[in-house]
């Protein structure tokens, strides 16, 4: 059971300084899973000097919880800039923590969120394109029409700048990162709004191989498998 109060309570009475050791010896690392829930407490609880004192002591997962907290209040220019710099961290558990970070932005302040996916949607780097449609495609932030489909959008947009790559790039390890995200982004972006989303996936050009593949592996998704009528 997640215990979410007692770690408030007990990040409270923590000096920043104090925060590595506590959240390292509760993040399930090493291990198969990180402790992803920790890591949205952190991000809520933190304030600018832990943040640094997260990012200071370069842990893997001290440093997600302050990418998390950093993502967290993208709001402010100054640590959109920094998240966006850590959506392209060579460690995945970082990367993923700019997600959560921003995805809980997105539940107090949606409009900020939803201006901030257009724009990194359309970044230069696929790790941001992907942080773009990793972080909008959250079902529970698709409970309107218009994230909804803002969600169909950003995969459009960021399966478009994937297809545009010159063939040898798609294979750098960027490039196959967003590609796998795009493998289930799709599905939840068209569950969230069937009617906006199921037409522009059908437009999808599976002559090319990548977006092919993205199809296939969408068409899986449980969630769509039942609205396009697949067996299973």
């Amino acid at each position: 059971m997640v215990d979410t109060a007692s770690w408030i309570a007990d990040l409270k009475e923590l000096e920043a300084a104090d925060w590595p050791a506590y959240l390292n010896q509760r993040s399930g690392l090493p291990g198969p899973r990180a402790n992803i829930e920790l890591i949205a407490t952190a991000a809520r609880a933190a304030d600018p000097d832990t943040i640094e004192e997260l990012l200071a002591d370069g842990g893997e997962y001290t440093t997600a919880c302050a990418a998390a907290a950093i993502g967290y209040r993208a709001a402010d220019a100054p640590y959109e800039r920094r998240a966006r710099e850590l959506a392209t961290d060579e460690r995945w558990r970082v990367r993923e923590a700019v997600t959560i970070g921003l995805q809980l932005l997105g539940d107090s302040d949606p409009q900020t969120l939803f201006s901030l996916v257009l724009t990194w949607a359309d970044d230069d780097d696929p790790l941001v394109q992907r942080a773009a449609a990793v972080t909008i495609c959250e079902p529970r932030l698709l409970c309107t029409a218009e994230a909804a489909r803002l969600a169909i959008d950003v995969c459009r947009r960021t399966t478009d700048h994937l297809i545009a790559l010159p063939p040898q790039d798609r294979k750098a390890p960027a490039a196959r990162t967003l590609r796998k995200s795009l493998g289930y982004c799709w599905s939840v972006a068209v569950a969230a709004d069937p009617g906006a989303g199921l037409p522009v996936f059908a437009a999808l050009d599976v002559g090319d191989p990548d977006v092919a593949w993205i199809v296939t592996q969408n068409r899986r998704k449980k969630r769509l498998s039942k609205l396009l009528g697949n067996p299973g």
